[in-house]
């Protein structure tokens, strides 16, 4: 069985993403933007909802209200459904991959992406009929794993998780499953498990 994640490992959307982030906060200063940014690219994993709060409460030093963060993530994930729907950036040796493998081994989406816009996405790529079930934020990547594994009743030392950030390790360890990295070179460098490729 494998968990997905979405980003940068089927999809290469890194870096509309930033571009998100980027037109969602365009009335804050330059600086503060780039905070964010760079705690963004070191915690791929995490949800935006995490990343707007960290923002409110770490860069701006303001109490986090939910309706700001809320209205923050619905204006981002506007334009994800926009940006992220040409099949293009569906990465082709992942694809391959999972068109090959599917009928073997159970597949999940397991990310830190909004779960609503997630679907909406792997609909719009034509992938969906591919994966098991398709989950995201805002409930945190470690108990998206909890779940499927307890959902489907899943003997752990049969299932992976396959990532490209340290969150993604992070998730599979606090479940007990083995974690692959993928698409980020820095993990390979942090002595974890890493596929280089999978033709």
């Amino acid at each position: 069985m494998i968990l997905w994640d979405f980003d940068g490992v089927i999809l290469d959307s890194m870096d509309v993403r930033e571009k998100g982030f980027r037109q969602v906060l365009s009335g804050y200063a330059e600086d503060q933007v780039e905070r964010l940014l760079d705690y963004h690219n070191k915690n791929g994993g995490l949800s935006r909802y995490v990343k707007f709060r960290y923002f409110l409460k770490e860069i701006l030093e303001e109490e986090v209200d939910e309706e700001i963060v809320a209205e923050m993530s619905d204006k981002f994930s506007e334009i994800m459904r926009k940006e992220l729907t040409t099949k293009e950036r569906l990465i082709p040796e992942v694809l391959d991959f999972i068109k090959a493998k599917h009928a073997k081994f159970d597949m999940h989406i397991v990310s830190g992406s909004d779960g609503d816009e997630l679907r909406f996405l792997a609909s719009q790529l034509g992938i969906s009929q591919y994966f098991k079930s398709i989950q995201g934020s805002p409930k945190p990547k470690i108990s998206l794993v909890e779940d499927i594994l307890e959902q489907y009743n899943y003997i752990r030392k049969e299932v992976c998780v396959i990532g490209d950030s340290i969150n993604d390790y992070d998730a599979a360890h606090a479940n007990g499953i083995d974690c692959y990295g993928y698409n980020n070179v820095s993990l390979k460098e942090r002595g974890l498990n890493y596929l280089k490729s999978f033709s």
